[in-house]
Order: structure tokens, then C-alpha cells, then sequence
């Protein structure tokens, strides 16, 4: 959504994340954050370049002062960029407290959403959650001040919460399971947020990758890796990306729109190749899913498919020439796992390894001959797949102990039918 007469401001894009027109918010013009670069280098820390381009990024919505509190408030800890050859890095984004990419964009939007409505009514974020997603949801929201999160789970259990922190114990958190798929919870929240009645009468945004604010940390973490590298570049540069929803993807596709000097994206998909077809041109027809070794990427419609579908219609032929697609079966991300830890003795659980696979056709079908420095990104933490990685390499991985909790099963407060009416139930029962 991006015409001048339905320009929204960041805040706006925020708190009602969905527009009207049944699209989703993109950046209205594009930063030049050049001039960033020139200063910023191995020594910026994570929350200094949040707090120093937020600003320019949002034209002042956030002025210094609050994008500081926000970096601070969301922030205590950040990515990490390994260099492991000439031709590759990893960079490292499971360091957050759940150990997966999303405490990222989830930390920075409970940060902002607080900052937003500090002097707001009461805000309910709804969110679509899974496994890591949920706790690392509950975990970036709870204790917000003036605002509970809503978190939305499929069929099946629900893992890694603290019943201390529920609404029914005198926290802000509300864990509602719904009897269907995954599919089913994000519909679910998309229709409850376009029910104008509903929204108003809550205050209802969502803190799911439709919401934009999700999406700029991740931008931030792209231009992170690159300053860490930028001395040592001798050619060019590419991100290799996981993708299930895409929003890693749009996210360094923004960067590349705001200055940063990436040549190559490679989209690294597992067999179910959700967009192979329209990355190379062709129309996008979902196919029945199939359940794989890296399951964060089963995704039969992504979620960031219109955002990815606007940088295809203004320039269709350059995002062709940009965007390498690539599906990598759970054989070769098997391999993967083994092969990084033969040759670098590190260990990378199956998303990073469908990336790092990616990685590699592509620089073989794209003849770049040592001559272009990939960035594999890391999106969650192999000690969450310690099985599948000791039968790669032969390692017992130790589970940290920070994510120990993560496998402790909650009971959910409700359990209803995919229905906003079920929900807006619960909500009425409960807030």
C-alpha cells in the first residue's frame, strides 16, 4: 500500500497494522543511510545503530531521546558476525533470550508500541504463534506497561510459558489456542483486526511479521552485519536468507533500497519452494505443504508475499537479476550440517544449513568464483534441534540453560474455533 492518498504515519502503520484495502504497509520512500555508513564500523554496538538510525528512518516520529529508551529498553543483546572464510560468514541471530531471529523484531516492537501509547489507553497485540514465536512473544511483552498480548496457537502444545505471567494471575499475557493450523491463527487475527468494531473498541494491532514495525529491526541487523564487514570486503556482497514468511528477504531488500551495498539475495527455500516460481517470474500458486527437517520454513502462504509482490511490480527485471531462488530437500540440509562442521567446526541447525546450501548453488549456477562474500544468516539456534545436529555430525550438542524453559508445556486459557466472534469472547471474558 504505498499510493499518496493512503500514507500512513509509522505510528499509524504500528498500532493499526492492516490497511484498508486488505494489503500491507511498505516504507513510503526510501532513506538514503549512507552517510551512516561512513562512521559506523566494527565497534558500533547493536543498540548504538538502532538508536541512531530509527530516527532518520521514521522522519522524527521517534525523536533521539525515545529511540535511545526504545533501543535500551528492547535491546541487552545482539546479532554476531562470524567470518568464516574469504567466501562466507554467519550471522549469528539467535543470541536473544528465546534463541531465535524473532526476539529481534519482536523485542524492538513491544519496545515501540510501549513508547507509542505511553499516554494511550489500553492496547491489545495480537499475534499468530508457534513454539519459539510464543515464547519469545510472551517473553518481549510481558510487564509492558498498558498493554496485553493476546497469543493465538494452533492445535497442539503449547510449550514454554510462565502461568505467572497470564492475565488470570495478574499479568498481560493470554495464551488462546484455536482448533485448527497455524493457517487458521493468522486469518483468525487478520480478521479480527479489520473488524473495525472490534479494533476500536479494543485498541487491537498485531505483533505478527504484518505488522511493520516487525520488520525494521530486521532491516537494522542488515546493515549491522555489513558494517562488522566493510573493511574486509574485497568484492561483492550477498545475503543468504532463510525464508518462510519472507520477511528476512523484504527486510534486506529495504536495506538494499536505503544505501546498503548488497549485489545479491539468494532465497533460501526448503522442498515446499513457496515462491519459487514468482521469484523467477511466473505467478504464485500455493501448493499443499509439506512437513520438513526445517520447519519454520513450511509456509504455503507467506505472510510477506504483497510486500515482496510491490518490489516485483516497480522493477520486475531487476528483482530477478537481485533474488536467486533456491529449494534445498532435508537430504542436502542433513549434508549441510555435517559439511559446515567438517570445515569450519561450526555448528548450524537446519534453517542456516537450507541457507547455507542455498548459498552455495547459487554461487556456483551465478559463476561468482570467489569473488562475492556471502552472509548466511543464522535465524535460530542449533541446541533447539540437538537430535537432527548429532546425527549430522556425530556432536552432543548441551542445551543452554536459558532454554530449558522453553520445553516446559502451559495450558492455554481458552480453547476456541477459528472464529473472531470465539475470540472476541475471550477477550471480553478476560480484559
Amino acid at each position: 500500500m504505498n499510493s499518496p492518498e493512503s500514507r500512513v504515519s509509522f505510528r499509524d502503520a504500528v498500532l493499526h497494522c492492516l490497511p484498508p484495502d486488505g494489503g500491507l504497509y511498505v516504507p513510503g520512500k526510501a532513506m538514503d543511510a549512507r552517510q551512516f555508513f561512513l562512521y559506523m564500523n566494527e565497534e558500533t554496538g547493536f543498540p548504538d545503530l538502532v538508536a541512531t538510525l530509527t530516527p532518520s528512518l521514521l522522519e522524527s516520529e521517534l525523536d533521539p531521546v525515545s529511540a535511545s529508551r526504545v533501543a535500551e529498553s528492547a535491546f541487552d543483546f545482539e546479532p554476531e558476525l562470524i567470518r568464516l572464510d574469504e567466501n562466507y560468514s554467519l550471522l549469528n541471530l539467535y543470541n536473544g533470550p528465546t534463541g531465535v531471529y524473532n526476539d529481534f523484531g519482536i523485542a524492538f516492537l513491544a519496545a515501540v508500541i510501549e513508547e507509542l501509547t505511553k499516554n494511550s489507553r489500553q492496547t491489545i497485540v495480537l499475534a499468530a504463534v508457534r513454539s519459539d514465536t510464543g515464547v519469545s512473544m510472551a517473553h518481549a511483552f510481558s510487564g509492558r506497561r498498558g498493554i496485553y498480548a493476546v497469543l493465538v496457537y494452533p492445535s497442539g502444545p503449547i510449550r514454554g510459558l510462565d502461568p505467572a505471567t497470564f492475565v488470570s494471575n495478574g499479568g498481560n499475557i493470554l495464551p488462546v489456542q484455536v482448533k485448527g493450523t497455524f493457517d487458521d491463527c493468522q486469518q483468525l487475527i487478520a480478521k479480527t483486526i479489520r473488524d473495525s468494531g472490534l479494533s476500536a473498541g479494543y485498541n487491537v494491532t498485531s505483533a505478527n511479521t504484518i505488522n511493520p514495525g516487525r520488520l525494521l529491526p530486521q532491516v537494522f541487523y542488515c546493515l549491522y552485519a555489513f558494517i562488522k564487514l566493510k573493511r574486509r570486503l574485497s568484492g561483492e556482497l550477498a545475503f543468504s536468507v532463510p525464508c518462510g514468511n519472507f520477511g528476512n528477504l523484504i527486510a534486506g531488500l529495504y536495506a538494499w533500497k536505503f544505501g546498503l551495498p548488497v549485489n545479491s539475495f539468494v532465497a533460501a527455500m526448503n522442498s515446499n519452494n513457496t515462491l519459487g516460481d514468482f521469484i523467477k517470474g511466473g505467478d504464485f500458486s500455493p501448493r499443499p505443504l509439506i512437513h520438513t527437517g526445517s520447519p519454520a520454513l513450511d509456509v504455503r502462504i507467506p505472510s510477506n508475499l504483497s510486500r515482496l509482490a510491490s518490489f516485483y511490480g516497480n522493477a520486475p527485471a531487476v528483482m530477478r537479476n537481485m533474488v536467486y531462488p533456491a529449494s534445498i530437500n532435508d537430504e542436502l540440509t542433513l549434508q549441510t550440517i555435517e559439511g559446515v562442521w567438517k570445515k569450519y567446526r561450526r555448528h548450524i541447525d537446519p534453517h542456516a544449513a537450507v541457507a547455507f546450501a542455498a548459498a552455495e548453488q547459487a554461487s556456483a549456477a551465478l559463476k561468482w568464483n570467489g569473488n562475492t562474500h556471502t552472509v548466511v544468516f543464522a535465524t535460530r539456534h542449533y541446541a533447539k534441534d540437538t537430535d537432527l545436529v548429532y546425527n549430522a555430525t556425530g556432536e552432543r550438542i548441551d542445551i543452554p540453560e536459558r532454554f530449558r524453559y522453553t520445553r516446559k508445556r502451559a495450558d492455554p486459557v481458552a480453547v476456541i474455533p477459528p472464529e473472531p466472534e470465539a475470540l472476541e469472547g475471550v477477550l471480553t471474558g478476560y480484559l
